[in-house]
């Protein structure tokens, strides 16, 4: 073997390269996003890479113990004196010894990525499961002796209505001391169990106490992780922050993850210790932002779907990944902080997981129909969380469906030729003039489209770098209506179109987008293998609609909420054009922003709530896409751009679709594999 394939995540972007290339070197001629200031001599360490060993069904590709060099003198010398995380390597360093796939962490991204995970304003009725009581304890008495505890219980029942205290050991030891220093006086955190479990007392203060009482709300998605830190005196959201799901090295789906289990023994572990790590940092970095110690943090309240839900206990996802799909549980959970191993946080907080409604529809999507309230609608809304599994809820205040569908990663910007997470210089947004076929765009970082005074100046820094999953969203619908692809999704060739920006490649057609060549960037275009991506995941989503549909006995849905943190950034029109979601008047297709994170605040604020959302989604009914007979006929028919049989009515009033196609003729066999001679 002369050379070796090498694929970076999170960007996905792959390249065979000669033995011996350093790791540095491959990602600037595949234009990863993997820092170096000291120009290759392991010194700054910039360019920190995490390798992966294993079997990546996902990528086609088995990593072996030799895949990179062995660590050498520069690394060694570097990890004594500045320290380098246990798996780590410089990627000026480490060479290319076999097939590898390399994972390359945030803070060796010059490029930041977007987490666009911000907190939605929403009134709520604060209940919070914990709190800061203040009691005045009896002192001791030699005639009528009791336990400073038992004294403690008797106050909080009496002054606050609190029975059947508990605490640990941890927390006994401070007892005594807190009372005397406070003169019997003493503020204690309370946590209030769920259902019959008895409170808890988390900390103790001497005297009166006012200070800071804090939860997160997490979000763990499968490509990104969010929270949003609360003030669980007044439901105030004080910082939000995010980071990528380290488990992406793993693989970029829930179903490549469940694979890498199969095919890796002890792998299940691997993920689960990435993620708490995650966890924990993001806990640092969020308590850092809002000037808070982390160990102020009481409590936290976890939405994830089921396979991350499995991941993050510690259970083997495996049984998620063949049918029936079982979930080894299902119902709500409440457990220490410590079993998690949330370290950064306090040492007593609590932890309060939302219930999972089936194998493939999770907690996540719970919290979306805690904050949106489906069950409560006048009107038949569909609610569609778009992610690398899209999870949808169908109803009103009759009845309420949920599925999930597997739309795989291309929604965001993965197995997209010119595709990348949403980071400063990634073209987020797209027109194409129908008459010249000229292209302009926007990139995340500046709000000037690129035939504007002035794009040049603002993206010299950030550079024009590929294009983000609301990006080739756009530039796929705008082709259609463009008349530069057809209702099959064929892309037409220049004599076909008019126009010199579709070039040939092979026997199909790409798009060029923006050619920055000449000035050392990228060439970016949309490419037949890119609509093809698209067609597949937007197909996925619309046939789950339908069935849910299907199941209800209707056509037509009377509203749409897109939510998700992706779903906030998708043009409705765009959507509807592509036929990722049904037709329905425009002004009725809305954002809900991440409604999942909303509905872990609205949980970490009140356990009102909490009891709601177990007693809701037991009348949720799960239809499972796997094993409906029709799914595949939905499919089928939903590749078509925007659909081989719905009609589209709302659609035509407001856009004109072109009548085009590109099966014959005009150069090329426009996208016809040939018979073989």
């Amino acid at each position: 073997m002369t050379d070796a394939l090498v694929i970076f995540t999170p960007s996905g972007k792959r390249g065979r390269f000669a033995l011996g290339t350093p790791v540095l070197t491959a990602a600037r001629q595949l234009g990863v996003d993997l820092d170096s200031v000291c120009g290759g001599r392991g010194i700054c360490s910039k360019c920190q890479i995490t390798p992966g060993y294993g079997e990546f069904s996902k990528h086609g590709v088995t990593v072996s113990d030799g895949a990179l060099s062995e660590w050498n003198s520069v690394e060694e010398r570097y990890k004594s004196i500045r320290g380098l995380t246990e798996g780590r390597r410089l990627g000026c360093q480490a060479k290319v010894m076999g097939d590898v796939v390399i994972d390359v962490p945030p803070e060796s991204q010059v490029h930041k990525q977007v987490i666009r995970k911000s907190a939605t304003q929403r009134d709520i009725v604060m209940d919070p499961a914990t709190r800061l009581l203040y009691v005045e304890v009896a002192e001791p008495d030699m005639h009528e002796p009791s336990g400073d505890f038992e004294r403690l219980a008797t106050a909080l029942r009496d002054q606050w209505q609190v029975n059947g205290i508990t605490a640990d050991l941890a927390l006994m030891r401070r007892l005594q001391p807190s009372l005397r220093k406070g003169d019997w006086k003493v503020t204690v955190a309370v946590h209030r169990g769920n259902h019959d479990a008895a409170p808890r007392i988390l900390d103790i203060w001497p005297g009166f106490h006012d200070g800071g009482l804090y939860g997160l709300a997490i979000d763990l998605g499968s490509t990104t992780i969010a929270a949003h830190l609360c003030d669980l005196r007044d439901g105030a959201v004080l910082a939000s922050a995010g980071l990528m799901n380290p488990q992406i090295r793993f693989g970029e789906d829930l179903m490549s993850r469940v694979s890498y289990v199969m095919m890796n023994p002890g792998g299940d572990v691997e993920m689960t210790c990435a993620v708490r790590g995650a966890i924990n940092a993001l806990a640092i970095s969020i308590a850092a932002e809002a000037n808070i110690a982390p160990t102020a943090i009481y409590e936290a309240v976890i939405v994830c779907n089921p396979v991350m839900h499995h991941l993050l206990l510690g259970i083997d996802p495996v049984e998620l990944g063949q049918a029936p799909f079982a979930l080894a549980l299902s119902g709500s959970l409440s457990l220490d902080a410590r079993e998690l191993d949330m370290g950064a946080v306090n040492p007593s907080a609590r932890v309060y997981i939302l219930p999972c409604i089936a194998g493939h529809v999770g907690a996540d999507c719970a919290a979306v129909a805690l904050s949106e309230e489906p069950g409560k609608s006048k009107d038949m809304v569909l609610i569609v969380d778009v992610g690398t599994n899209a999870e949808l809820l169908l109803g009103n205040e009759t009845r309420v469906l949920a599925c999930s569908s597997p739309t795989g990663p291309a929604f965001e910007g993965a197995q997209i030729s010119s595709g990348q997470r949403a980071a400063p210089g990634a073209i987020e947004r797209v027109e194409i003039d129908v008459v010249t076929k000229e292209p302009r765009f926007r990139v995340i970082g500046s709000d000037i489209w690129s035939n504007e005074a002035g794009f040049d100046a603002v993206t010299a820094i950030t550079g024009i770098t590929g294009i983000c999953g609301s990006g080739i969203i756009e530039a796929v619908a705008e082709m259609r209506m463009a008349g530069l692809v057809d209702a099959k999704g064929l892309i037409g060739s220049a004599e076909q179109t008019g126009t010199a920006r579709l070039i040939p490649e092979g026997r199909t057609h790409s798009y060029v987008l923006h050619d920055g060549s000449a000035a050392g960037g990228p060439k970016i275009m949309v490419t037949q293998g890119d609509i093809r991506a698209i067609q597949l995941a937007k197909s996925a989503l619309y046939a789950g609609a339908r069935l849910l549909m299907d199941a209800i006995g209707i056509d037509t849905v009377d509203r749409v909420v897109l939510a998700g943190a992706f779903g906030a950034h998708i043009s409705p029109k765009h959507a509807m054009v592509l036929g990722m979601i049904p037709d329905a008047p425009l002004d009725k297709v809305t954002s809900a922003g991440n409604a999942a994170g909303t509905g872990a605040r609205i949980a970490l604020c009140s356990v009102a709530a909490r009891n709601a959302i177990e007693a809701t989604v037991g009348e949720i009914h799960k239809v499972e896409t796997a094993i409906e007979p029709k799914f595949q006929e939905h499919f089928v028919n939903a590749n078509a751009i925007p659909h081989a049989t719905d009609p589209f009515p709302e659609l035509a009033k407001i856009v004109t679709l072109p009548h085009v196609s590109f099966n014959t003729g005009g150069g090329g066999d426009g996208g016809r594999r040939r018979k073989r001679d």
